[in-house]
């Protein structure tokens, strides 16, 4: 591509101004604030759930709005067909010698349930004391639309952006992106790129803005155990035969100890330690223990003695029991000992743990502790790999740079705990380490949960931090 470096990291951060964007844009940004809502407003109408068939035509819709919305910003766009559901793709070239960035987003939503739990229709967006509440506001729709939000301002004004942009928005992230890794393979030359930037997340506390370098894997498997052909009467059999609910709790407990440390054998053999700074960075976080608990509706919080709050919560590797069932737990009582029972169980991976090999250890672990009356089957579910992310490159400057000019305050560099395998995918398919991770919502907007919201006043501060972002880039990198 064009990018080049033409001065070292030092010489940035030293000399690189905070980002500055043209008065007459921020004037554009801030004169259109209404306007943009209402354009929020109306994707967010779209009952895009990526998950449930009867909303095929819905996921289509919400597809071919935001072509037209790359349409009318001069990109060239259009929906390419997956297995499934559409990917969207536009790209608008400025001059070949400019550095590329690629934005990706995702249309599709969560499902609404527990509908009962709305103060407001999910699909119905409600203004209430600054906030847009709407299945989508933050995860992803609104967090999304910054992006073009900014470049319709900057379009407006100067009549040219100051990079090449690729758009790709798909409709499949909340069923985990299916059909996502084959596209990127399919069309890696055209979706080659400097930098990617990925706002599907959020600040690390409401006012304190944030950029992640580093996310966790996750290796999920299922572990189904059978007993018997069918349910037996407790009376009849008990004492004869063994109890899969029972054989399934004693091994279960055995994959923690007491303190909360992980008993696989080899578990952490390759995790990768925090360095002390990093540590120490990490401890000046603002974490406050009592509200989180009381946030929580908890007494205490469990763990790994040894480590903070910040440390378990994103950078050490977890182990947790997802779900369990098996027997009877309808309303009355039926003696019987079950056939068969099951759970699942998730594991959070870190640098430089791999799902493929953390997978074998599992497995390797339950067979080797499982009594000879349990026939078991273990089926792998979901996994990906953890990310780390180079903090020392032009990009993160010029992201740290754009954000604090659009939220006037300078962000904090963090780790989050879950995982986005779409990250690993870009990073490996495109062979691109420049990834930016600017999340613009807040932990307490509702992701995932009923009433789900946005706020305005990050919303039109994220715009302003794109606009800004655009121009630091472009300063950072240049032919």
């Amino acid at each position: 591509m064009g990018m080049k470096k033409i001065f070292g990291m030092d010489r940035i951060q030293h000399e690189l101004e905070i980002a500055m964007v043209p008065h007459k844009v921020v004037d554009e940004i801030s004169a259109n604030s209404q306007q943009y809502v209402e354009e929020l407003a109306e994707f967010l109408r779209i009952p895009s759930v990526s998950t449930e068939s009867e909303h095929a035509a819905d996921i289509r819709h919400a597809a071919m709005w935001v072509a037209k919305k790359l349409g009318k910003l001069g990109f060239q766009a259009e929906l390419h067909e997956t297995a499934r559901h559409p990917v969207v793709f536009g790209h608008l070239l400025v001059d070949a010698s400019l550095p590329t960035l690629l934005i990706y987003g995702h249309y599709d939503v969560q499902p609404p349930d527990p509908l009962a739990e709305w103060i407001t229709p999910p699909f119905s967006p409600s203004i209430r004391e600054g906030y847009i509440y709407a299945r989508g506001a933050t995860d992803n729709k609104g967090q999304c639309l910054t992006y073009l939000m900014a470049m319709e301002a900057l379009l407006s004004v100067t009549g040219r952006l100051p990079l090449n942009v690729k758009v790709l928005i798909e409709g499949e992230e909340e069923i985990g992106s299916p059909n996502l890794g084959q596209f990127l393979q399919k069309n890696r030359e055209l979706l080659r790129t400097d930098v990617i930037a990925i706002s599907d997340g959020s600040q690390f506390a409401p006012g304190i803005p944030a950029i992640t370098y580093g996310l966790r894997g996750l290796c999920y498997l299922e572990i189904q155990i059978q007993g018997s052909n069918f349910d037996l009467h407790s009376g009849s059999f008990g004492g004869v035969v063994a109890n899969p609910i029972q054989e399934l709790i004693e091994m279960l407990s055995r994959l923690k100890n007491t303190d909360g440390i992980v008993a696989i054998p080899s578990f952490y053999d390759h995790v990768l330690e925090l360095p002390p700074d990093e540590r120490l960075e990490m401890s000046r976080l603002p974490v406050d223990e009592m509200q989180l608990k009381k946030y929580l509706g908890v007494e205490q919080l469990t763990g790994e003695p040894d480590y903070s709050i910040m440390e378990r919560k994103t950078a050490r590797p977890t182990l947790d029991i997802n779900g369990i069932w098996g027997g009877f737990a309808g309303e009355g009582a039926k003696t019987i000992i079950p056939a068969k029972a099951g759970a699942k169980v998730s594991m959070r991976l870190v640098p430089n743990q791999r799902s493929s090999a953390i997978n074998e250890q599992f497995k390797s672990f339950i067979r080797s502790i499982a009594p000879s009356t349990a026939k078991i089957q273990i089926a792998e579910m979901h996994g990906s790999d953890p990310v780390l992310i180079e903090r020392n490159q032009p990009a993160m400057v010029a992201a740290a740079k754009a954000i604090e000019f659009g939220f006037d305050k300078k962000p904090v560099f963090i780790r989050e705990g879950g995982s986005i395998p779409i990250v690993g995918l870009f990073k490996d398919v495109l062979d691109c380490g420049s990834i930016l991770l600017l999340g613009w919502g807040s932990p307490d907007d509702g992701a995932h949960s009923p009433n789900e919201r946005f706020s305005l006043e990050d919303f039109h501060r994220a715009i302003c931090s794109v606009a800004a972002l655009f121009y630091s880039l472009e300063e950072c990198y240049r032919t």
